[in-house]
C-alpha cells in the first residue's frame, strides 16, 4: 500500500507547527484575524462580536438578528424591516475590520501592562441601536 505525500506532509506540518509554537497540554492558541483568513456568517469573536461576510467586517449582533420588539432584523451595522438577503456566507474581512477584530479581541491573552480595549466594532455605519 502506497502512502500519500499529501497525509505525510500534513502529518509533519502539524507536528512543526506544535514544536514551533511550543505549546503545552491546556494551552490553546488562537490563530490571528487577518485579512487572509475567510470567515463565515455569525463567526464570533470574544470582544469583537459577530462576522457578517457579506459586509466583511464584525457587528455586535448576529448577521439577520430578529428584534421581536422592534419587529425589525439587524445585519451591516443597520436595521431593516426585512432580513438581507445574500448568498455569500463566507468572505475575508476588509484589512481595516481583520485589524481593528484583532486589536479588540478578548479571547487571546497578550502580554505587558493593561488590556485591549473593550466593546464592540460597528463598522463604516453609525449604528445608534435604535
Amino acid at each position: 500500500m502506497k502512502r500519500s505525500r499529501t497525509i505525510r506532509l500534513l502529518l509533519l506540518g502539524g507536528m512543526s507547527a506544535s514544536a514551533l509554537t511550543g505549546c503545552k497540554p491546556g494551552d490553546v492558541r488562537k490563530a490571528p484575524i487577518t485579512q487572509n483568513n475567510v470567515y463565515t456568517n455569525d463567526y464570533f469573536v470574544a470582544g469583537v462580536g459577530y462576522y457578517h461576510a457579506p459586509f466583511r467586517a464584525w457587528y455586535p449582533l448576529r448577521y439577520n438578528h430578529y428584534d421581536p420588539q422592534q419587529h425589525r432584523y439587524f445585519f451591516g451595522g443597520q436595521w431593516a424591516d426585512a432580513p438581507h438577503q445574500s448568498i455569500i456566507n463566507i468572505s475575508s474581512p476588509t484589512p481595516q475590520a481583520a485589524e481593528l477584530a484583532e486589536a479588540r479581541r478578548s479571547d487571546v491573552s497578550r502580554g505587558g501592562f493593561g488590556g485591549v480595549a473593550h466593546g464592540y466594532w460597528y463598522g463604516h455605519s453609525h449604528w445608534t441601536g435604535a
